[in-house]
């Protein structure tokens, strides 16, 4: 079981504080909605309804369309555990104003806090002691510039890093199993895909 201190949503109002038109953000389904939010919802933000799986994927394609802005995805462990392949893909195209951000709770917060292939309790019959590394699978698809962050002091480091270097870069942040509100973004994904749209390339 993680031992995690970090908290995600002081965490991800830390990332996203001072946002301008230059950092476009895709947030994955449930928890990840709520985090980008509850630290402040903008146009230029992209939470995913239903869509369990998609936000690499789609920060992918938007990285390689809009190469000189920012693109950021901020998701879960569970998300990514779905679309491990993806990376991959990433791997192969390479784009460098890519940064990708997985917040491992170890849990699949939106069905039940059951443990995820991270956590070290969901090993199976070896009891290896040792949970999926997600950190590592993005390594071994090539994306060189992968870590775990799990300390308040790297947090800092950790925010530069996301918001400047140059990608693709992936970050796993080990946090807190925590019960939050639900800071709840527009619900009518045909809406926010519109209102994503006008803020980027305007309302012609």
């Amino acid at each position: 079981m993680s031992k995690a201190t970090l908290q995600r949503r002081p965490l991800v109002k830390e990332l996203l504080k001072g946002a301008d038109d230059n950092l476009l953000v895709i947030a994955g389904l449930g928890s990840s909605n709520w985090d980008i939010t509850n630290a402040g919802d903008r146009p230029l933000n992209m939470p995913l309804w239903g869509a369990m799986g998609a936000p690499v994927g789609m920060g992918l394609g938007l990285a390689m369309a809009q190469p000189s802005k920012r693109v950021l995805v901020i998701t879960g462990d569970g998300d990514m555990l779905m679309s491990m392949g993806s990376l991959a893909t990433v791997a192969t195209q390479q784009p460098d104003n890519l940064a990708i951000v997985v917040l491992d709770n170890e849990k699949f917060g939106e069905t039940g806090n059951q443990a995820t292939h991270t956590s070290p309790r969901n090993n199976g019959p070896t009891d290896s002691g040792a949970g999926t590394d997600l950190s590592l699978v993005a390594k071994g698809c090539g994306i060189a510039d992968s870590t775990i962050v799990r300390e308040a002091g790297d947090v800092a480091q950790f925010v530069k890093d996301v918001r400047t270097k140059k990608g693709p870069i992936f970050r796993l942040v080990k946090v807190m199993v925590e019960k939050l509100e639900f800071v709840m973004p527009p619900q009518d994904g045909a809406h926010l895909k519109d209102r994503f749209r006008a803020a980027l390339l305007g309302k012609a």
